[in-house]
């Protein structure tokens, strides 16, 4: 607690034509405890008590390097007050040479400074502390003259050994403002604005904060800026708070979906981009925010594929010839484009297992589908973007196994709507796309082939048979090359010629 001013002072005995007065109510109370108290409240009833700075002028900046020509730091002779730091309170009193750059900072706990009272009032809390001081030296100017009132100020510090080197520093401060060539990185403006606060010293206060907001954290300077930001006020801890505080409660999906459009849109090296995001995402915390982000960008790309195709599925012929053709051009590459950005969100939400919104988006598209069968039906795609199907297929391939294998527990009317509606596109593409394909392409119709018979195993035997019929161009003129169709169908007339227990009707 700071000292009241109506309390009696001990004085200690004169020496040499000095007198010594001992503040001696913090003996048992540390720095940062009084100090704490002092800054929060700026209308303390010790900050009211000063002395008028036309009395005793609190040194500015600007001045304090003519005051150090008459006043150094630790100067026996010409000080009038003798600050002792110390960790522990049965250490003696020590005496000091007028340097103290040989301190040891591991060793050393406690040290005994000679220091000037106007440069110590630089400092709101020895401004405060020695208040009382001032008015009594008003008083009593004529007799004070000719000799030096010298104070002895114990400060127990209530922090880890080591920092008597800090305070020492912050002290030396007063005198020289120094900030720049001594707060020369992270860890000395964290080691040095805890003191800073603790004194009040509200010029080191600023510099340390201005410092910290220019200049790179490491992650555990980062954690002593956070425990530092409640000691600060508003004004002062709002640039740091905006460093490590989101504007918004979901920056993190912002910064996400950014991210992701960055790396399927923008990016020179997609391939690598695409790679590290999809890690980001692997290692995100939070899966849901990981599927709100990616079903958004699913949505994005799915609905540009399908304006794209029924453009050109049904285009507008207004236009001259050339134009016509330049514009189907454009929607077939635009197709494309967005159809390699859906397989690659596919893939990754397959892998993050938050694909279940986009099964049932992809098992809705009966439009959608009707326009993929027109657009391949017409060699026109061919010589302008002729992997398409390989990439509208893939997506449906990596949807329907992950159904198949039960990645994805997708309700009946959607596994049947899937199979339902992509079905004839893949037998569109089978019957004209085929042909003209690579050797290494034409397993993907296979593996999607086996998958949609997989599913509609799991569907009642009405929708089955249904759509069993429609997969007899899975057939070969070998019947030993299609076994997973000859397996289906046994599958369903064995189930068909099962009678349920109790029912003897044929």
């Amino acid at each position: 607690m700071i000292p009241s001013t109506s309390k009696k002072r001990q004085r200690l005995p004169h020496h040499r034509h000095t007198t010594a007065a001992l503040i001696d109510s913090f003996s048992d109370k540390t720095i940062s405890e009084s100090s704490k108290k002092l800054r929060r409240a700026s209308s303390h009833p010790l900050l009211s008590s000063t002395i008028p700075s036309s009395s005793h002028p609190i040194l500015p900046s600007s001045s304090s390097t003519t005051t150090i020509t008459a006043t150094s730091f630790n100067d026996l002779n010409t000080a009038d007050v003798i600050l002792r730091l110390f960790l522990d309170s049965t250490a003696p009193i020590i005496n000091l040479s007028d340097s103290v750059s040989s301190i040891d900072n591991n060793h050393q706990s406690n040290a005994q400074i000679y220091l000037h009272s106007p440069i110590l009032r630089r400092a709101k809390y020895f401004s405060a502390l020695l208040s009382d001081r001032w008015l009594h030296a008003k008083e009593n100017s004529e007799s004070a003259e000719n000799k030096i009132d010298r104070y002895l100020i114990p400060l127990k510090l209530g922090v880890a050994p080591g920092s008597i080197e800090v305070h020492l520093t912050v002290l030396e401060l007063l005198y020289t403002n120094d900030f720049i060539n001594i707060i020369n990185s992270a860890a000395a403006a964290l080691d040095i604005l805890p003191v800073a606060l603790e004194f009040l010293f509200d010029e080191c206060v600023n510099y340390c904060v201005k410092y910290l907001e220019a200049v790179p954290w490491s992650e555990e300077e980062e954690k002593r800026v956070l425990n530092l930001i409640p000691f600060l006020r508003e004004e002062e801890s709002e640039e740091l708070l905006t460093r490590v505080s989101p504007a918004r409660d979901d920056s993190c999906e912002e910064m996400l979906h950014g991210l992701i459009l960055a790396a399927i849109h923008n990016s020179p090296n997609m391939a690598t981009v695409k790679a590290f995001v999809a890690k980001l995402l692997r290692d995100f915390s939070s899966r849901e925010s990981a599927r709100r982000v990616l079903e958004r960008a699913f949505e994005t790309s799915l609905k540009i594929v399908k304006e794209s195709l029924e453009e050109y599925s049904s285009p507008d012929f207004r236009g001259d010839h050339n134009e016509t053709e330049a514009i189907q051009r454009l929607n077939l590459h635009t197709a494309m484009t967005n159809g390699r950005h859906l397989l690659w969100l596919v893939e990754r939400m397959i892998e993050l297992r938050v694909a279940d919104s986009a099964v049932k988006d992809w098992s809705e598209q009966a439009s959608f589908t009707a326009d993929l069968q027109r657009a391949f039906r017409d060699d026109a795609w061919r010589n302008i973007v002729p992997g398409l199907p390989v990439v509208v297929l893939r997506c449906t391939c990596k949807l329907a196994n992950a159904v198949a294998s039960g990645t994805i527990l997708a309700a009946r009317q959607v596994r049947m709507k899937l199979v339902k509606y992509w079905l004839p596109v893949l037998t569109v593409c089978k019957d004209n796309v085929l042909s003209s394909m690579l050797p290494s392409h034409k397993s993907l119709y296979l593996e999607l082939e086996e998958t949609f018979l997989r599913i509609i195993s799991t569907l009642p035997m009405s929708d089955a048979q249904v759509l069993l019929q429609q997969c007899l161009s899975f057939s070969t003129r070998n019947v030993e090359d299609c076994p997973h169709l000859v397996a289906a169908f046994n599958t369903w007339f064995r189930r068909a010629t099962n009678q349920p227990q109790g029912d003897t009707d044929c």
